[in-house]
């Protein structure tokens, strides 16, 4: 009896680490999946910042082809996350990128339920890092996108969208107090209509190698809910382009600008901020922000295998009103970062990014740290990132 049951743990221990070393020599091969199978990548969410503690949960990500025999198909995209931290605050996203047959038809979908703090440091493109006010943000975001293709790489599309905010200061007294420009404190509601047309060419809506992006926004919120809310318009631009250099090496190039127009007073959440994990990497997400966004970035981008690779990136950008000059007092940002591809035949990865900002007045440089999944769906632009861990 005592055999058997050594002869069963050992079969079951032998069976556990075969098991894992095909997991492990799955996980670094350099072998691409042909068979243009679904596939689904979970990933713990966790990090830590001192505005929220610990932060704790779970984020995946599920690619699919609708027609596996058209190899110009672009891969549909869903992707959920769900994190819960020390101070209790939560946040919850669902996303969804989905495209039909011949690519006739491309459709986003975005929910969001989130109440986290954050830092505030006024209005504008001076602000300082001394100012730092806390608060904290309650959302609720509902957006649906939907683009038609009539032409060659060209799409229209129309957009729905609706977001309810609320905001509590946790520091009274502060920037967020006496900052004049500050309108709509308390928060608000948003229900927006837009219009939208692009051009794409890019060889691959995940991880391009070749082609351009060209997409135009615009969103109307009417006066539906009353004076003290949003009434006015939207408008982005985003421009990116890829060049192959050698058999691995990349280089992309984006330009992006943003701006939010009314006859009333803008509320500030909704001013464009410079900072995220996607552009102007180094900077806090929100660390300025005002009526206009104007940045730039390049990115060189090494895979030296399949599964692995290397991003060396740079920028420059600013937040500005209406009355100011454009091009004066740009922000600088560079850093580095490396990608595991999960998914080497859609181009899906995982990203570590390390970027560094403008020295402050009284500090040193902002640094950024951040680890994401790819998900693909922030504005179309093709290799956009949901923030899982940061650390500014």
């Amino acid at each position: 009896m005592k055999k058997l049951a050594l002869t069963v743990l050992i079969f079951c221990y032998a069976n556990v680490v075969l098991a894992q070393l095909g997991f492990i020599k799955r996980i670094f091969s350099n072998e691409k999946d042909t068979t243009r199978k679904a596939s689904f990548m979970p990933i713990p969410v966790f990090g830590y910042a001192q505005e929220t503690g610990f932060e704790f949960g779970l984020g995946s990500i599920y690619s699919f082809y609708v027609d596996k025999q058209d190899t110009l198909n672009r891969s549909s995209n869903f992707f959920g996350a769900a994190s819960y931290s020390t101070t209790g605050t939560y946040n919850i996203t669902l996303r969804g990128d989905a495209w039909t047959k011949n690519n006739d038809l491309h459709f986003l979908g975005e929910l969001k339920f989130k109440e986290m703090p954050f830092n505030f440091y006024g209005i504008g493109n001076y602000t300082l890092e001394d100012d730092q006010d806390r608060l904290v943000q309650q959302l609720v975001k509902m957006q649906f996108d939907a683009e038609k293709a009539i032409a060659k790489n060209v799409y229209t599309g129309l957009s729905l969208a609706f977001e309810q905010q609320k905001f509590t200061d946790k520091l009274s007294g502060g920037i967020y107090d006496s900052e004049q420009k500050v309108y709509d404190k308390d928060g608000g509601k948003v229900l927006s209509i837009g219009l939208s047309q692009s051009y794409d060419s890019r060889n691959s809506n995940n991880y391009p190698t070749k082609g351009f992006f060209g997409r135009i926004s615009y969103q109307y919120a009417p006066p539906i809910f009353g004076r003290e809310n949003f009434t006015g318009s939207q408008l982005r631009v985003n421009i990116r382009n890829f060049w192959p250099l050698a058999k691995k090496i990349i280089l992309g190039v984006q330009g992006f600008y943003q701006t939010v127009q009314s006859d009333r007073n803008t509320p500030f959440y909704l001013y464009p901020q410079l900072g995220n994990d996607e552009i102007m990497r180094g900077y806090y997400g929100g660390r300025y922000r005002d009526e206009n966004l104007l940045a730039a970035q390049a990115e060189i981008r090494y895979r030296f295998m399949e599964r692995l690779g290397l991003v060396l990136f740079g920028g420059t950008g600013k937040v500005f009103a209406n009355n100011e000059s454009v091009l004066k007092d740009l922000k600088p940002n560079y850093g580095l970062g490396g990608r595991y591809f999960f998914d080497p035949e859609k181009g899906l990865s995982i990203r570590l990014d390390y970027g560094v900002g403008e020295k402050d007045q009284t500090k040193n440089a902002k640094v950024g740290f951040t680890l994401a999944l790819q998900s693909l769906f922030r504005d179309i632009v093709g290799n956009s990132y949901t923030k899982l861990a940061s650390v500014c």
